[in-house]
Parts: structure tokens; sequence; C-alpha cells
């Protein structure tokens, strides 16, 4: 009876387990959680209320901490509820209702955790066009106007995802900002995604221009996954970017749709707000970055995973090859995609070489 359980399972579970399995652990789900909680579930029905009961649990906890003024326990216990419920959410598109009652969560536990993350985060709304764009400021103790590493959400990533990658660069004395874009996160349900995305960004550095508490002549940016195209794309025609880093990004994002996972497709025609995959395929072919690449003057950190099976890694060397400025490949033989199974072979360096081009 239980090998006959294990041959009904819903493939989306194994999907999303194989895919994204190392990015969850390693963004900030407990091993012991993911284990559970995708060894307990046979249908993608049932991933989203797995993840938001698992969420409940490390809530609960931020609540007994925060109650007995054991604010630092309670900071981390909201982070990790936050990921839970985000993760939940992250490709649950066919419910649109568990999922934004999931991202609602998210939210909500990720703001409760801000004031006692070490250093604190500040929800910001940046203004965009007719509306306004939600992120997250944290700043280095310690350091006046710092340089600042503006954060590029992927196609299902979040604000609320990016704790442990923000702390690399925080560590090493520079501010991060990761904020929802168009088709991103708080964004997603109003704005859909945006090929240009200089024009999210161009806000994004007025709005740090404005507030004055951060050296916006020293801005970095950093794109994960979709995030990667984001990035390069951005630092070709925002002169005001100082150095780039893309990890695991598609040069040509219509080549990576064709063969993407259904639940990356789904998404994708979900955020992009088509009507179909047709339709979204249409989209995706506007994402290239062949005749824009060579407009990238400054210098590029360029992360790619031998073994990606979201993004091939090709498109990392055809990145690498195709930019004016000076240009850094770290091809990860044994990563998969955002090599996030082995992060240690490029988010310490890349946080290095990040430091270095905006002189901290």
């Amino acid at each position: 009876m239980a090998s006959a359980g294990r041959d009904e399972r819903d493939p989306r579970i194994g999907t999303a387990a194989a895919h994204w399995s190392h990015r969850m652990v390693t963004n900030g789900v407990p091993l012991a959680d993911f284990e559970d909680v995708t060894g307990s579930i046979s249908r993608w029905d049932e991933w989203c209320p797995a993840w938001v009961a698992r969420g409940n649990v490390h809530d609960d906890l931020a609540a007994t901490a925060e109650a007995e003024g054991r604010l630092r326990s309670a900071g981390e216990h909201y982070a990790t509820a936050a990921i839970c419920y985000h993760f939940g959410k992250f490709l649950f598109v066919h419910d649109p209702d568990q999922m934004r009652d999931a991202h609602d969560l998210a939210i909500a536990a990720h703001g409760r955790a801000l004031p006692y993350m070490d250093p604190p985060g500040e929800r910001v709304a940046i203004p965009y066009d007719d509306t306004r764009l939600a992120g997250v400021l944290r700043k280095p103790r310690g350091v006046e106007g710092p340089a600042v590493v503006v954060m590029c959400m992927g196609l299902d990533s979040t604000k609320e995802e990016m704790r442990t990658n923000e702390a690399v660069f925080l560590d090493r004395g520079m501010a991060t900002l990761a904020f929802d874009g168009p088709g991103q996160g708080e964004a997603e349900y109003g704005l859909p995604i945006r090929p240009d995305y200089e024009a999210p960004v161009a806000s994004v550095i007025d709005w740090l221009e404005e507030r004055g508490d951060v050296d916006t002549g020293r801005v970095g940016l950093w794109g994960v996954s979709l995030g990667g195209y984001y990035a390069p794309r951005a630092a070709a025609f925002e002169r005001r970017v100082r150095a780039c880093i893309s990890l695991t990004g598609p040069f040509d994002f219509s080549e990576a749709f064709r063969h993407a996972p259904d639940l990356t497709r789904a998404a994708f025609v979900a955020r992009s707000h088509s009507p179909d995959e047709h339709a979204a395929a249409g989209v995706a072919r506007r994402m290239n970055l062949a005749e824009v690449a060579h407009r990238i003057e400054c210098p590029t950190y360029i992360v790619g995973g031998a073994l990606d099976r979201v993004i091939p890694p090709e498109h990392a060397r055809r990145l690498a090859n195709a930019v004016s400025g000076p240009a850094e490949l770290n091809m990860v033989e044994d990563g998969t995609h955002v090599v996030n199974n082995r992060p240690y072979r490029y988010r310490p360096a890349s946080a290095d070489w990040m430091a270095r081009q905006l002189h901290v």
C-alpha cells in the first residue's frame, strides 16, 4: 500500500522538492520542516496549507518569545514563519485566494521580524508610476552613508526571502534594499512583469537619492534567477549603477521558458498577467539581453551553475561574453539553479567582489 501511495503522489510535489529543496533550506526553511512538510502531502492542493500550518508553528513561538521580552528570538521565529508562508505561496498560482492569504501572512510575519533583526530592517514604499513598490531597507551598524546593494527579485522570489542573501553584504558594511518590482511579491497583483526593468530600478535609485542616508554614488545591483536578467537589463540603461551581480539569470528567457518546469511556466503566465501560455511566451521573447548587453559598461559578476536545469549554464557564458565592461564568470561545476546547493561557492566571493567595486 505504501508503494502505491507514493506512485499516486502528485508529480508537482516531486518537481518542487527536486528543483527548490536547496533553495528553501539555504534561504531559511529548517531542513526537518522541509522533510516533514514535503513528506506528509500527496496532492499539490495540500502544498500551501501545509506550509501555512508549519509557518503558524514558528509564528506562535515568535509571539511567545515577544511576550516574554526575548526579542532577538522573536525576530528569528517571525522570519522563519515568513519564509514558510512565502514558500507556501511562491508557486501556488492556480489558487489565487489561498496564495494571497499565505502571502499576506508572510508579509505580516516578516514585518514583525524587521525591528528585531540585526541590523534591523525598515519597510519602505517607493513611488513608481501611479503606485508604490514595497521594499525592505537594511543598513549596516556603525556605517554612515553606506554603499547600497539594490536586490532584484526573480519570478517567484520576494523580499521576504532575502534575509540570508542580505547578510553577506551587510556583514561587509553595505546596505541592502530588497524590493518587489512589477510582477513580483506585493506588486504582482496590480502590475505585470515588465521586461524593461530599468524603469523600476530608476525609480528605486531616484527614491534613494531623495532619502540621503545611503551613498547613491555607490549603488550596486544584484539579481537572482529571473532577477539575473532584470539586473543586467537595468545596468545596460541606468548609469548610476556601479556594479552588477547576476545569479544564474537567463540571457534569452524565451529559450528557458520553453523548457521550464510546468509550475514555473504557470507562475510566469500568472505574473505576466497573460491570458494563456502562448501570450506569456510573447512576453518572454521580449526578455532577451542580446540587443542590450553591449551597453553594460559597469563591472559585472556572473554566476552560473553547470548542473542548472532551469536556466542552462550557457546563458551565463553568453552574458559574460556580451558585456562591454569587465566581467567575472563564476561557473560552479556542481552547482544547480542559483547554486543554492553550494552557496558557499559564490555568496562570500560575490559579496567581496561587490565591496571592492563599491569601494567599501
